[in-house]
């Protein structure tokens, strides 16, 4: 006893030297009292004493980063610390203890393990939100707070029985939300049947789910907490944007979530507002008759004929009821050997208490049997979870279920088929006046919209004779859309002719979009359009042609003989007609200047796209097979037939059907439609991994795990080996230390001495007259500008915000929610061409790196930034 009183009073001592704020650990000798917090590592969760609306004290673990002081996880829940004197420290014994005040001889709580005397441990908060104690010789986890969850499951977190630890993890909700304490409801795993979740109210179950919202990857945060006597077991996201925890799930929501609502032998469906939700399985009938009638049906169904018929051993069967979930499987029993429904139903009937059977896949596993031998209880309509139910009934429900069901199939064909029949002719003739009818108002509703617009038509007689009758010979290539034919016109021009398929399904609309949206724009890194042609059932756009192709066939090299003229002015172009395009080859052709040209080009066109032009226009399938070369390899964005045009001061917008080139699409607009400037932009950054890699973003490049061009940089950048996604055809061309440059971080406190666009632009070209869209007088001091070698590590750079992570020595800018994209401090021009650059004044004073940095000096840098009190960061995605 007194060697404890002597540890106490060492413990209270050393609360002169508590652990300082940046700490993620607790050691032997430290202590925490309120005021001081442990934080985890990144930065994601803290730990301190929280304050309630009274004066009560709480020890928890709680987001750091969100600005709603969200608590995850309390450790005296049910005792409370009253005033300030809480402290926390590990006592002899090596257990994490908190007191209430220097008097107190027990402690208020405690993680009560057992650990060896000269082993003594450490406490450690996880970036993960998980408290544990490990051991100082094998570090070996003693005792963790995931395995004591509160009201709230983190990702990562476990719920159910672990036997063989003897720990049942289960949710309970607060009192209150001001008051921690154990409330009256629990979610927990079901440990009998089918894995499911039950949220209850003390023992009586509430409701159960089958699903698990929590695997998706946006589920941050789930919590549970009593208001009112009502209980929701919610799934949260964090919303950047505006600064709010989102539900995205949660449950109870409809009268049929609340467990065995119309009670046994009935099934659940919210069909309509006005109509009962309740209805008897096939051979029941109401148990209470009245109270049904009076929309209660909570006293469930009963067995038809009970008195009269049987059934065991008296010719009964089964009836299949569809897309209802699974009753509570609580008392069902699994017969895992059998695979088949007929086995399967044969086992349910020579059992004559098993009332119905159905066949579930178990991952894993293949089919099994599930039997159940009580009553069916809480049976819910759910299209989208459901599985076939076999109910087992009399021989009279067998017989009427079968008639109804063979007089529903015949019905309906003997009442068509004369009718049917005396129609067939009329059909197929009014089926083919109006499909000519639709073909010529589409070609009628073009022809009057391009009334307005200052094209040149071209007859079918001139397209004819230019491409020789489409010959093949002539044939350039051929997309979703139909073919591309070269022509050349009676005036000796060339042209590209872009003839629109008779079978093509989506070319009609995007023919139409084209043409309105092409027709409007004149930029010289834009293909342009020459005219059109509508005719019969034809239609066509003519284009200048092109004489390089694209992008991919450069930098991909596909096996050809018609090469483009490029490589006619080669020595090597004879050994390379009937083989694929070499990496010799390509290398005198893209080498980095050139490469670097060619992306400039390209953003040149995108800013005239986004913000010069007369309209804001989104083209939403930019790809390197969209990016044509003329003669000198200049680069023209090409393929308009997804583009949309906003109007007006419209930054955003949204679709139901989704079109473009998967690999290339933002991941907001393939899983929710939403598409606005950051979308184009995510595709610029896709092509910048592929110019500078050569390889294309949609094919694996890791067997395991195995990984696209973005996950496969990404994975090369955190080891340190970023420059190998150089093209190696480029062979001694580029300079590792102009690569590493491009990430040294720049960072003023005035905006304004960084570059604009124009400057920008100027340093890059070194002084030449871009022209069209930039100003030629380049009056700023001139910036070293490394060559395109620093393009390649921006692509880099995009990849954490590519999967939604935070981004490396990112500092000048902060981006919110509604900012996207970022590659480098150098590329400011780019973000300001984009009109994404926010300029932020900050108080620091600047931090220059070496001349020559390395990549552990950067990570260096990053891990400093991060430790500041106005960290700047920049998020691709939210």
């Amino acid at each position: 006893m007194e060697a404890e009183k002597l540890f106490l009073l060492f413990s209270l001592i050393m609360l002169q030297f508590s652990c300082c704020a940046s700490q993620d650990s607790l050691k032997s000798n430290q202590t925490i009292k309120e005021g001081h917090l442990l934080i985890s590592k990144g930065n994601n969760f803290a730990l301190d004493f929280q304050c309630s609306s009274s004066s009560n004290r709480y020890l928890g673990i709680w987001y750091y980063k969100v600005p709603e002081k969200t608590v995850v996880w309390v450790a005296n829940r049910n005792d409370p610390i009253i005033g300030s004197s809480g402290f926390l420290f590990i006592n002899q014994h090596g257990n994490l203890v908190l007191y209430g005040n220097d008097d107190q001889k027990l402690p208020v709580w405690s993680t009560y393990v057992s650990v060896e005397e000269n082993d003594c441990c450490e406490a450690q908060l996880l970036d993960s939100g998980n408290l544990i104690m490990v051991t100082k010789r094998s570090s070996s986890i003693i005792w963790q707070s995931f395995d004591h969850p509160t009201n709230t499951l983190l990702p990562g977190m476990k719920l159910g029985l672990d036997r063989k630890l003897g720990i049942d993890r289960f949710l309970t909700s607060w009192r209150s939300a001001d008051d921690p304490g154990t409330g009256d409801f629990s979610a927990r795993i079901n440990p009998n049947g089918l894995p499911g979740v039950f949220l209850y109210y003390g023992t009586k179950p509430i409701t159960r789910s089958l699903t698990w919202p929590w695997r998706s990857h946006m589920s941050l945060y789930n919590r549970a907490f009593n208001n009112s006597g009502y209980q929701t077991y919610k799934a949260l996201s964090w919303r950047q944007s505006d600064g709010q925890w989102k539900d995205y799930w949660k449950t109870p929501q409809s009268q049929c979530d609340y467990y065995g609502h119309c009670g046994a032998y009935s099934t659940c469906e919210v069909a309509h507002p006005s109509e009962f939700v309740c209805a008897c399985l096939p051979g029941f009938e109401p148990k209470y008759q009245e109270k049904w009638s009076a929309r209660d049906g909570s006293g469930g169904c009963v067995r038809k004929r009970q008195h009269t018929s049987s059934v065991c051993d008296h010719g009964e069967g089964f009836v299949k009821i569809e897309n209802y979930c699974l009753p509570d499987t609580s008392n069902a029993a699994w017969v895992d050997k059998i695979k088949s429904r007929a086995d399967c139903e044969l086992e349910c009937k020579r059992n004559c208490s098993c009332s119905a059977y159905s066949i579930i896949g178990i991952p894993g596993k293949g089919d099994a049997c599930l039997t159940w031998y009580r009553e069916l209880v809480d049976i819910r309509y759910e299209r989208s979870e459901s599985y076939d139910l076999y109910v087992r009934v009399d021989a009279y429900e067998l017989a009427k279920n079968t008639r109804e069901s063979n007089v529903s199939h015949e019905k309906p064909m003997l009442a068509s088929l004369v009718p049917s029949i005396a129609s067939f002719c009329l059909l197929i003739s009014l089926s083919a006046y109006l499909w000519r009818k639709k073909r010529a108002k589409k070609g009628n509703e073009l022809q009057v919209n391009s009334n307005s617009i200052e094209l040149e038509y071209f007859k079918l007689s001139t397209i004819t004779a230019a491409t020789n009758n489409f010959s093949p010979a002539n044939k350039l290539g051929q997309g979703g859309f139909g073919s591309v034919y070269k022509g050349l016109l009676a005036n000796g021009q060339e042209v590209a002719v872009k003839r629109l398929s008779r079978i093509s399904g989506q070319g009609t609309e995007e023919f139409k979009n084209e043409v309105m949206v092409i027709a409007k724009l004149q930029h010289r890194n834009l293909v342009k359009l020459l005219g059109y042609c509508i005719q019969n059932e034809e239609q066509m756009l003519i284009y200048e042609y092109l004489p390089n192709k694209s992008l991919d066939w450069f930098l991909f090299g596909k096996s050809s003989l018609d090469f483009p003229p490029a490589l006619h002015q080669l020595s090597t172009y004879s050994c390379l007609k009937n083989n694929f395009l070499a990496d010799e080859t390509r290398n005198l052709l893209l080498d980095w200047r050139k490469r670097f040209d060619i992306i400039v080009g390209i953003a040149r066109g995108i800013l005239y796209l986004h913000q010069d032009s007369r309209l804001r226009i989104i083209h939403r399938d930019l790809k390197c097979s969209n990016i044509l070369l003329d003669a000198v390899m200049n680069p023209k964005i090409s393929d308009f037939g997804m583009a949309k045009i906003f109007e007006g001061n419209q930054t955003e917008d949204r679709t139901k059907r989704v079109v473009g080139t998967y690999g290339y699409m933002s991941p907001e607009y393939v899983v929710f439609g939403n598409f606005s400037v950051k979308s184009d932009v995510f595709s610029f950054g896709v092509m910048l991994l592929e110019i500078v890699s050569g390889r294309k973003n949609n094919r694996f490049y890791q067997q395991d795990p195995p990984l696209t061009l973005i996950g496969y940089v990404w994975e090369l950048w955190r080891q340190d080996k970023a420059l190998e996604i150089v093209d190696p055809s480029l062979n001694e061309l580029y300079s590792p230390r102009e690569a590493l440059e491009l990430i040294r971080i720049r960072t003023h406190n005035n905006p304004d001495i960084a570059l604009s666009v124009e400057d920008g632009m100027c340093s890059v070209n070194q002084g030449q007259n871009p022209e069209g869209d930039l100003n030629s007088n380049c009056s700023s001091p001139k910036f070293d500008f490394p060559d395109f070698p620093t393009i390649g590590i921006r692509a880099i750079l995009i990849l954490e915000g590519l999967d939604g992570l935070l981004i490396f020595f990112v500092k000048s800018p902060i981006f919110t929610g509604s900012n996207y994209g970022v590659w480098a401090v150098k590329m400011k021009m780019y973000l300001k061409a984009f009109d994404l650059w926010e300029d932020v004044e900050t108080e620091r004073e600047p931090f220059h790196l070496n001349n020559n940095p390395t990549m552990n000096q950067l990570k260096h840098f990053n891990e400093q930034e991060q430790k500041n009190s106005k960290p700047l960061l920049a998020f691709i995605m939210q």
